[in-house]
């Protein structure tokens, strides 16, 4: 109303303008009675604020969370110095993008995981997806030495969709330009965010998201570190937001065939580097002690020498129950594995793409579910 009656004063002005103007008084004053009959507009209701998303930091110690004497200590410190609860505390921004809930899992440098440590991680992520409808997704934090094996070893083992996020550091968290801090962030923002639902376990670090099956620690020291050689690494973190480009394509987490009910241990797989020269008593060994399966990190395309060869055809004249299933890697780095009649008539298997430490998680629980070569051939295959 107050518009409208400005107007109208405006054209009832004096002099010859107002005579002018008279003949629009009659669409004001209709204007005036049509606003006046209009129902009040509501008051807009403020929206109440989204509650960001539930992530859960499982920690387990490592380089991230490691503490050394001055700040330029970037090489002799503690792992596990700092707990999960101080590393989310020291990085207040998680905030923003997460309601964080910390978990300490275990606090131990990364050459310590065990066995038992990755039964516990991948239960009690299945207990959070299972009891949290909230819960996003899991970051956990790890030391980066063996961080692409229980990155691969969860891969297979946790059958839900919602992203599990490993990440670590390569300078502890009291250097100088310590990197623990971004990554974290990062990790965090992938596991909340809708994107990275159903693309498996992932590793981020240095702004990249990668894939637990492809992802392997190329530096010792570098930060950039992490690489998926052969097929890239699956997106970026950025400031501006989670981006991915591309999906892993082999089975994993909700689509896997492994299952952990009722499972203490594991059978017992070795890795068997190549070298010129080799000393056969290696295999001998281990065939002796008994082991479940062998991975040879074979040179070049998965090869090994005449000396090794005979060891393993004595291995393979032995009765199946007594006999380690032989899966064939490679020492390179890169490529794949393929299968070649000269190695699959002793019963060897190909790894494909999997580099040796991986090959063996896998050939540890395909020998928990079974002792058939060809039901492993199509594992290997399939994963």
């Amino acid at each position: 109303m107050p518009v409208v009656a400005a107007v109208a004063a405006l054209f009832r002005g004096g002099g010859s303008g107002g005579a002018r103007a008279a003949w629009l008084m009659p669409a004001v004053a209709a204007v005036a009675a049509l606003w006046a009959s209009w129902p009040a507009a509501p008051a807009f209701a403020q929206e109440a604020p989204v509650a960001p998303p539930v992530v859960w930091v499982l920690a387990t110690g490592g380089t991230i969370s490691g503490g050394g004497p001055s700040s330029t200590s970037l090489t002799e410190y503690r792992a596990g110095a700092f707990s999960g609860e101080e590393l989310v505390a020291a990085v207040p921004d998680l905030a923003r993008h997460a309601t964080i809930r910390v978990e300490q899992v275990a606090n131990v440098g990364s050459p310590n995981i065990t066995f038992d440590d990755w039964l516990t991680l991948a239960r009690r992520i299945d207990e959070i997806f299972r009891g949290d409808p909230e819960a996003a997704g899991v970051v956990i934090t790890h030391g980066t030495n063996t961080l692409e094996e229980t990155a691969y070893f969860l891969n297979l083992t946790v059958r839900h969709d919602r992203p599990v996020v490993l990440v670590g550091a390569q300078r502890p968290a009291t250097a100088i330009s310590a990197d623990g801090p971004l990554n974290l962030l990062n990790a965090v923002r992938t596991a909340a965010a809708p994107e990275a639902r159903g693309k498996g376990v992932l590793v981020v670090m240095n702004d990249e998201i990668n894939a637990a099956r492809d992802v392997t620690k190329t530096s010792t020291y570098r930060v950039e570190t992490f690489r998926s050689r052969d097929l890239g690494f699956l997106g970026y973190v950025d400031g501006d937001r989670v981006s991915f480009y591309r999906a892993p394509t082999k089975r994993h987490t909700a689509g896997s065939e492994f299952d952990l009910t009722g499972v203490t241990e594991f059978p017992a797989v070795d890795v068997v580097y190549s070298y010129v020269e080799p000393n056969p008593v290696l295999i001998e060994t281990l065939i002796a002690e008994g082991v479940d399966g062998i991975v040879l990190a074979g040179t070049g395309a998965g090869l090994v020498s005449r000396v090794e060869r005979a060891a393993l055809e004595r291995a393979a004249a032995l009765p199946a129950t007594g006999r380690p299933v032989i899966v064939r890697s490679n020492r390179t780095g890169s490529g794949r594995v393929v299968p070649l009649p000269a190695y699959d008539e002793q019963g060897m298997i190909a790894g494909d793409t999997l580099n040796p430490q991986k090959a063996r998680i896998l050939l540890m629980l395909a020998l928990a579910k079974t002792r058939d070569l060809d039901d492993i051939r199509r594992i290997f295959r399939e994963y």
